[in-house]
């Protein structure tokens, strides 16, 4: 008999995704779907400073299964940390509450939150996972070489990369490191130093892997979307 359950809550900041949103809502409701028996879980959208249909889209696509609320900062670290907010006033309990990031405009596996409950259960405190790109099409050709060639993935099965789209913590662990910083870009290493320094036990596990959208025009300064479109760069000068 489970006397103390785990509830789950996917955090989502989104501004003008309403091309990728629902592909993303569609893989995390099935990735909820599959914590049957082992987790509650909501979801929570929270909308920055959009003008498309992103709320809309967010609140027909998740009905009871999360909230969606509107924040007006254009701050990604604070669109994270207004959806952790909510999701602390909803569960009290922290110390059995796990916050699982991703971004709008990915693709998660339906073992995705299992596989981070599993390592909250075994007392890891904070989960770095590893990104994907879903096509290249905007890319000069020798991109998606380049792109995996150089996003090293350790033999032991590790890895030392850190993603917001991929980050799980454990609620009572966030609160304790001060949670998402205000800022546009970097917020997640940000995070991730600061578990760092206060002794989180903390897992990179490669396996724990989300697809996210390879265009080259991203919605952070110097994000992912960045980071992605300076191989071409590269490709160029090669």
């Amino acid at each position: 008999m489970i006397t103390d359950p785990w509830h789950v809550s996917v955090l989502i900041p989104a501004r003008d995704e309403q091309d990728l949103l629902p592909r993303c809502l569609e893989s995390v409701l099935e990735a909820r779907a599959a914590l049957a028996g082992m987790a509650t879980c909501d979801v929570i959208v929270a909308v920055d400073r959009s003008i498309d249909r992103t709320y809309a889209i967010a609140q027909t696509s998740l009905g009871q299964a999360g909230a969606v609320i509107r924040i007006d900062a254009g701050i990604v670290g604070t669109a994270r940390a207004a959806a952790a907010r909510l999701a602390l006033r909803r569960k009290k309990r922290t110390s059995r509450l796990w916050l699982a990031n991703t971004d709008a405009d990915c693709w998660v596996p339906s073992t995705w939150l299992t596989d981070q409950l599993r390592l909250a259960e075994s007392g890891v405190e904070a989960v770095a996972g590893t990104v994907d790109v879903d096509s290249f099409a905007e890319h000069d050709l020798c991109v998606p070489q380049r792109f995996r060639s150089t996003y090293l993935l350790h033999a032991d099965g590790t890895h030392p990369h850190v993603h917001g789209a991929n980050l799980g913590v454990r609620a009572d662990v966030y609160v304790r490191v001060g949670g998402w910083a205000a800022l546009g870009t970097a917020e997640d290493h940000d995070l991730w130093a600061r578990l760092q320094a206060n002794g989180a036990r903390s897992s990179s596990p490669s396996h724990v892997q989300v697809i996210t959208s390879g265009r080259r025009v991203g919605r952070a300064p110097m994000g992912f979307a960045g980071a992605l479109a300076a191989h071409n760069e590269v490709s160029l000068e090669a």
